[in-house]
């Protein structure tokens, strides 16, 4: 808000004039009332609130609705919308309005131009709902005719989208003539998951895809790819090959301290992030853009990427992007790297764990004595029902646990997973932890 010096001699003028309007005072307070905005609250939200303020906007709002993103420094969602009606149902949820040119409809629109016309390699778009527009990235390698090609298109869509320069190569992460992991190449270790209660992990598909047997950094054999798909989405999904095997839910924070994973979440445009992985450890940063499109070369086309500013190199495919106890994205590519900064694009979580029908953070089973009471616990909850599952759940945990866990060991807890997914459809009768380490 701007502010003006007022003079004396104006004031001494204004003050003529306030007897006036004292006695007109109720009047103008009673014919401008209906005139009057009305004044809402604004939300202060954490960014997995934002999102979901935001989806149930998204749906009441329509073609009104522009994209959305999490201001951190106010913590507030902030909604872009094309008319002052949808701003009013934005405000009156709790949310920031912001009144834009481009609709979803038209920035959609402007990235299936780029898709049909500009497919060229070393490219990215994304759309930026800051800018409210599309922003088409060029790496390195795009010059001449290419860049020329990439410009005209992106010229002819006007205000929809804007072209930015990297000074990095885009490339998927992964390391060849490494010795660890996987073949001559080095990945990282996404999050372990459980499919069909025994352990598994993802890590980025661009490793799986030619890679069958995976070794630990000591060389010991661990697992065997059982899934993969790259190009068009970036996962992979690999079964450990001892079903005995300890894959706690957590990432390594390459500080002898770790950080636990109890679900997976999407992530949300201006959320702060970290990244693990086994070649610059843990990294952090900004998401800048959702369902990014990236152009590898090759043919190697991926869509749907979560866009950021958290640093990666080769080596660090795969590797864990999260927000405190929260999966986000499997490590898929860029540009640029940990000294120069860059892009980096990762794989959603979401999207990996229903392609495959697994689950993150499941908890645990009856191995070892507390955990047959977890397992036990859990079971009974679940076959008792959300109403009778707490109470049942905290008996058969307490009492049927300890015994149990120290009688029967994995058979409990198997039994008890077994008996949980037939009667919830999501049991884990299994004797260790899910989820993530990376390496």
């Amino acid at each position: 808000m701007s502010h003006r010096r007022i003079s004396k001699k104006r004031v001494t003028m204004a003050g003529g004039a306030v007897v006036a309007l004292a006695i007109a005072g109720v009047t103008l307070q009673n014919a401008n009332a209906s005139e009057e905005k009305p004044q809402f609250k604004l939300k202060t939200l954490s960014a997995p609130a934002a999102g979901t303020l935001a989806s149930t906007l998204n749906g009441n709002l329509g073609e009104s609705a522009a994209g959305w993103y999490y201001e951190a420094g106010t913590k507030a969602l902030v909604m872009n919308v094309v008319d002052e009606s949808a701003a009013e149902t934005v405000r009156r949820a709790g949310g920031k309005a912001r009144i834009v040119q481009n609709s979803t409809a038209e920035l959609k629109s402007a990235r299936q131009t780029l898709a049909d016309r500009a497919t060229v390699p070393g490219t990215s778009w994304a759309v930026d709902p800051v800018t409210n527009k599309v922003v088409v990235t060029a790496d390195r390698t795009v010059t001449g005719d290419a860049w020329d090609k990439l410009s005209g298109v992106v010229e002819t869509l006007g205000g929809k989208a804007e072209l930015k320069k990297s000074a990095g190569e885009f490339k998927t992460f992964v390391s060849g003539g490494d010795p660890i992991l996987g073949g001559n190449a080095r990945c990282s270790l996404g999050f372990n998951v459980v499919k069909d209660g025994a352990p598994h992990f993802l890590t980025a598909g661009h490793c799986t895809e030619s890679i069958q047997t995976w070794s630990d950094a000591q060389g010991a054999r661990i697992g065997t790819t059982v899934a993969s798909t790259f190009p068009v989405s970036d996962f992979g999904l690999v079964a450990y090959d001892d079903a005995a095997t300890d894959a706690p839910s957590e990432v390594n924070l390459y500080d002898g301290s770790s950080q636990p994973i109890t679900q997976a979440g999407e992530a949300v445009v201006g959320q702060q992030v970290v990244r693990s992985g086994s070649t610059t450890e843990v990294s952090d940063g900004q998401v800048t853009g959702l369902d990014a499109t990236v152009n590898y070369g090759n043919g190697d086309i991926v869509n749907g990427l979560i866009q950021t500013t958290v640093c990666a190199e080769p080596g660090d495919s795969g590797g864990s992007l999260f927000a405190g106890d929260t999966a986000l994205g499997l490590t898929s590519g860029g540009s640029g790297d940990c000294t120069s900064g860059g892009e980096t694009f990762f794989q959603p979580v979401t999207t990996a764990l229903a392609a495959v029908g697994a689950e993150i953070g499941a908890g645990s089973g009856a191995g070892e004595g507390a955990g047959a009471g977890d397992g036990a616990g859990d079971a009974a909850g679940d076959q008792a029902g959300d109403g009778a599952g707490d109470a049942a759940g905290d008996q058969a945990g307490d009492q049927a646990g300890d015994a149990v866990g120290d009688q029967a060991g994995d058979d409990a807890g198997d039994q008890a997973g077994d008996e949980a997914g037939n009667a919830n459809g999501n049991g884990n009768g299994y004797g260790h932890r899910s989820g993530s380490r990376s390496h």
